[in-house]
């Protein structure tokens, strides 16, 4: 007998995952919180193979995100140049404003801090983002607005560029479902170290 059930579409399947993909990470962040920040920090990223003084985006963790401060803090003591994205509205990509630990922060919706509109606009070299769920092929589950799709493909047609999603362990799965503009990752850093992505 033939099933009829219609399989559920891509945007069912990322949004189941992201449910429990939420869950997993709060309890991870829960287990290690504060500690994760520093672990991270002590790999740093010349795993990428991009020197200072070259240009990293990072992010200021909310909720259960990974405190990069740390890092970040690190990077600038190394060499880099630092920045910060800022969301310019629903649908567009993300912008980079240069930032310093330390520097003012402008509060906006979800509780994102991000640089002011001062600061020098900025196109990374290195691109350090939060996400729900990762794969060994370097597909990342978002938040499901699609920001860091469209920067990432806006900055790849500017030039070489490196894309490094921050993870606990735990957020690994076997696959994110994804379509065909869906941005894969060139690396993840997990307290555990660095993962290569299989499409690098």
């Amino acid at each position: 007998m033939t099933d009829l059930t219609p399989s559920p579409s891509v945007d069912e399947l990322k949004k189941d995952l992201r449910r429990r993909a939420k869950a997993v990470r709060s309890e991870a962040f829960a287990k290690a919180g504060a500690a994760t920040a520093e672990t991270i920090a002590g790999h740093g990223i010349a795993f990428a193979g991009r020197n200072a003084p070259a240009i990293v985006s990072g992010f200021l963790g909310i909720g259960d995100e990974i405190d990069l401060t740390p890092l970040m803090t690190r990077l600038e003591s190394e060499g880099y140049r630092l920045a910060l994205p800022v969301m310019e509205g629903k649908g567009k990509p993300l912008v980079f404003r240069a930032w310093s630990p330390g520097e003012p922060l402008g509060e906006t919706m979800w509780g994102i801090r991000e640089p002011l509109p001062t600061a020098e606009t900025v196109d990374p070299d290195i691109v350090l983002g939060p996400l729900l769920a990762f794969d060994s092929r370097g597909y990342r589950l978002g938040y499901g607005g699609g920001f860091y799709d469209r920067t990432l493909a806006r900055l790849r047609a500017l030039k070489p560029i490196v894309s490094i999603g921050i993870a606990f362990d735990e957020q690994r799965v076997d696959a994110v479902p994804h379509v065909d503009y869906d941005e894969r990752l060139d690396w993840i850093l997990t307290p555990s170290g660095p993962l290569k992505c299989e499409a690098a």
